[in-house]
């Protein structure tokens, strides 16, 4: 075929299905699109959405999570014209983009800014932390009120999405968080568990070797939970030989597939896999150590980049203690003392940590295979409270992303004059996880099952003008 042929019958088709898609929901009515299978309509939705996998630029995935919610207007999105019980007391400082102003408590990051896309126009509903959280770790509104323990019928986190869709080597667990869980009220959170894509999908959590912890509360709660330097190899590798002669009861595996499952990956992990030859992070540099510093949080994100090298496709950060106990110790949830704890504890950790970690990518040539982001709950009130603090506000915020194709140097959308609604170009989780998608090279709607063989598309959002 002519290849002006081919050209103009490749454009029909996509016009065709265009036309047929933009009218699924008539068509579906009247019968007309019987005989195609649940998976190709959503294909062509996804083709007639534009929203084909882009090709493969990031291969691996580390989310800095700042649990509690980030104040915007003392980081990111400083605003220097507004009042001053909205501006803060905190000054905007010049980055390496002209035209980009971050707090003057962030000089590190702000070197850094030609590595960053800064999203100042991110928004969704819900300001209760585990729900904030579920919006933006699953890219889904949360499934039901009040506090939010995981159930096995949530939607999967980003990072069990990831693994199911690009699965990790054998021996490699499918996504690591560190140091610990995200608690809150008591209990552990659904947003960054396997959901209806089941446990073997999981994060597990590992910790790092030594460091300044985060002052307040961090509980495991049961979370699976590997602590590699405390446990003795050679004495696992002689329990799992005995095991292998003695453990062969009937209907064992199908009765306790998911205890097998950590049991193995903890075998694999112990006995071999380069995962543990890459949880030793002292094996690294003196230069390169000292520039994370000796606390948990920059250990945490060294680990991090060890383990993706290692071939884990998703890690998750928890950049603050990880039980947010009543808005007490290191975390984000700042309703009192918001200044102070930010510019003392909490901003310091996160500057020096994360501009080591783009640093670290940039020289050894992986920024661009390493997609980076930064996430959090939601913002915090524009106006200053009667404790010096900032509330909940889900009604803009801000997040941050590098690598993977992203283009750095830029700001996306913005906030109006008081940090308080999206000015231009407001967009939402579901959108910053089909851009992770995208940039993974996987397509935003990519096809999950789950136990009942139903089919979802990965996320249902559009893909940011980042790339």
């Amino acid at each position: 075929m002519p290849a002006s042929d081919h050209h103009r019958h490749a454009s029909g088709d996509a016009l065709s299905r265009r036309r047929l898609l933009r009218s699924s929901g008539s068509l579906l009515g009247t019968g007309a699109l019987v005989g195609l299978s649940l998976p190709e309509i959503l294909r062509l939705r996804a083709e007639a959405a534009g929203v084909p996998a882009a090709p493969a630029k990031a291969t691996s995935l580390i989310i800095v999570y700042l649990w509690g919610g980030l104040s915007h207007i003392d980081s990111l999105d400083p605003k220097p014209d507004a009042p001053p019980e909205v501006r803060g007391e905190f000054r905007p400082i010049s980055t390496a983009t002209p035209g980009i102003a971050f707090s003057e408590h962030l000089p590190r990051l702000a070197r850094h800014t030609e590595k960053l896309a800064i999203i100042r126009s991110i928004h969704h509903d819900d300001a209760a932390h585990g729900r904030g959280m579920y919006w933006n770790l699953t890219g889904h509104k949360p499934p039901r009120v009040g506090n939010i323990p995981p159930l096995s019928g949530d939607w999967p986190s980003i990072a069990a999405m990831v693994s199911t869709l690009r699965p990790p080597p054998d021996g490699v667990p499918p996504a690591v968080r560190i140091p610990y869980p995200l608690v809150d009220n008591g209990t552990l959170q659904a947003g960054e568990y396997g959901g209806w894509l089941g446990v073997k999908v999981e994060p597990i959590i590992m910790r790092p070797s030594g460091g300044e912890p985060f002052a307040g509360v961090s509980r495991s709660l049961g979370a699976e939970t590997f602590e590699i330097g405390k446990v003795d190899t050679g004495r696992v590798s002689r329990r799992e030989e005995l095991r292998s002669r003695l453990d062969h009861a009937p209907g064992r595996a199908a009765d306790f597939a998911s205890h097998d499952h950590f049991r193995t990956l903890a075998r694999d992990i112990l006995l071999g896999s380069a995962v543990r030859d890459a949880h030793d992070i002292d094996r690294e540099s003196p230069r390169v150590l000292e520039s994370y510093g000796n606390h948990i949080g920059g250990r945490s994100l060294l680990l991090a980049r060890r383990l993706t090298e290692a071939g884990v496709p998703v890690v998750q950060v928890c950049c603050a203690a990880g039980d947010l106990n009543g808005a007490s110790g290191d975390m984000w949830d700042t309703h009192g003392d918001n200044f102070n704890r930010l510019k003392s504890r909490l901003l310091p950790v996160f500057d020096r940590s994360v501009s080591a970690l783009l640093e670290d990518l940039a020289d050894r040539g992986t920024l661009g295979t390493t997609l980076v982001a930064v996430l959090t709950d939601f913002g915090r009130t524009p106006r200053v409270n009667g404790a010096a603090g900032r509330d909940h506000y889900p009604g803009v915020y801000s997040v941050a992303l590098a690598g993977g194709g992203i283009r750095g140097g830029q700001v996306y959308g913005s906030s109006d004059g008081l940090g308080a609604f999206p000015l231009d170009r407001p967009c939402t989780p579901p959108d910053i996880h089909a851009t992770l998608f995208h940039a993974l090279g996987l397509s935003p709607r990519a096809e999950l099952r789950d136990p009942l063989g139903r089919v979802f598309p990965a996320t249902d959002g559009d893909v940011l003008d980042l790339f």
